[in-house]
Formats: structure tokens, C-alpha cells, sequence
């Protein structure tokens, strides 16, 4: 992409945030960007807190998972905690709950993180004339569901995004395992900026 379409400039230096959490150890012992991995491991002990708690509770297949890389770390939780069936409203109070509790902590962290909520579903041939109508509608409003019930809870929205995936990233080959809604927490001030206004428009002009 960097070639052929020129959004970046030759000496950019891109990097994922998604490397694991074993390369962002390397990257503390150089003393490269310590500061902002304490902060987001700080973040992601008390957001695997609440999970643990949460886990308890609840049957092991049905277990939340956090994942943590460089600058950020991702929260899985599995759909059947949160929603009924192919429901996308949160009408449980238990799942209200519990997005209650990742609220406080989000409003306690050491930095303003961004955060993303992605929803997933497995690959059943899910069809309807009435909302949902199929995967991708089922993914993307349990994303939004989540997305305003933090809003509800005094997060703030210039924080929050939304995405969503249907079945088309799978993260096993158990159906159970692949319908999730994944809050995922970066910070952007260790975001590599990957569009140059002026060095995209300009290409444009060509």
C-alpha cells in the first residue's frame, strides 16, 4: 500500500499495536516506551480484575479472556454473558452489571485510553426480515448495545468506536468461541499516524 498508493512517507515506521505481549517486554528493556506500557499494564490488571471476578461466577465455557500487546490490551468476552439467543438489546441486568463495573474502572485508569468494541458471530446462516437480519446486523448492533451502555455510565464517547466483523474473523474452530463482543484499549498517543493528508491528495493531483 505504501507503494502504490503513497500514504505514507518513505521513512515511516509502521508498527502493529497488536504485537504480543512478550515484544512490548523487549521494548521496556530497551527503555523504549516505558512510561505508556506501565500505564497500560496498570489499566489492564484492573480491568482483568473485574474479569476474574466476573469469571466465578460463571460456567467455563463461558469464560472472558484478556489478551494484552504493546500500548494495548483487548478484552473477549463471550456473547452468552452478555445477550439472549440472537438478541442484541443488553436486557439482562447481570450484563448491565457488569459493564457498570468496566465503566468505573474505565473512568479511574491512569490515562484516556480509546477504546473499540467489535462484534463477532459464528457462521450460521442466520436470516430475517426483521432486525437483525443476519450476522452483520447482529455483530454491529451488539457492538452499538455496549458502545451506549458505557455512554450510560459516563464514558466518554469521543473515546468510543465501533466495528464489526459478522463471522469473517473466526478465533477458533468452536462456534461458541467466535460469538464475542471484544472491547479493545489503546492508547492514541502511541498510534503511528498512517495517512498523510497532504502527501495522499497530492497523489491524487498526479
Amino acid at each position: 500500500m505504501k507503494k502504490a498508493m503513497g500514504f505514507l512517507p518513505d521513512n515511516a515506521d509502521v508498527r502493529y499495536q497488536t504485537d504480543k505481549y512478550s515484544d512490548k517486554t523487549a521494548d521496556n528493556a530497551d527503555g523504549e516506551d516505558s512510561g505508556s506500557a506501565s500505564e497500560t499494564d496498570t489499566a489492564a490488571a484492573e480491568i482483568q480484575e473485574v474479569m476474574q471476578s466476573m469469571n466465578e461466577s460463571t460456567s467455563e465455557s463461558s469464560q472472558m479472556e484478556i489478551e494484552i500487546g504493546k500500548n494495548e490490551f483487548t478484552l473477549d468476552i463471550p456473547s452468552s454473558l452478555l445477550f439472549e439467543g440472537n438478541e442484541y438489546r443488553l436486557t439482562s441486568q447481570n450484563s448491565k452489571r457488569f459493564i457498570s463495573k468496566i465503566a468505573r474502572v474505565i473512568r479511574t485508569m491512569p490515562q484516556m485510553f480509546s477504546i473499540e468494541i467489535t462484534g463477532h458471530t459464528d457462521r450460521n446462516s442466520f436470516r430475517s426480515k426483521a432486525l437483525p437480519r443476519d450476522n452483520w446486523d447482529i455483530s454491529a448492533l451488539r457492538a452499538i448495545s455496549v458502545v451506549k451502555e458505557l455512554i450510560k455510565n459516563r464514558i466518554d464517547p469521543g473515546q468510543l468506536k465501533v466495528s464489526a466483523y459478522s463471522s469473517y474473523h473466526p478465533k477458533s474452530d468452536n462456534a461458541s468461541e467466535n460469538r464475542r463482543v471484544e472491547l479493545r484499549f489503546f492508547s492514541d498517543a502511541n498510534q503511528q499516524e498512517t495517512l498523510e493528508e497532504e502527501n495522499f491528495f497530492d497523489r491524487l493531483e498526479e
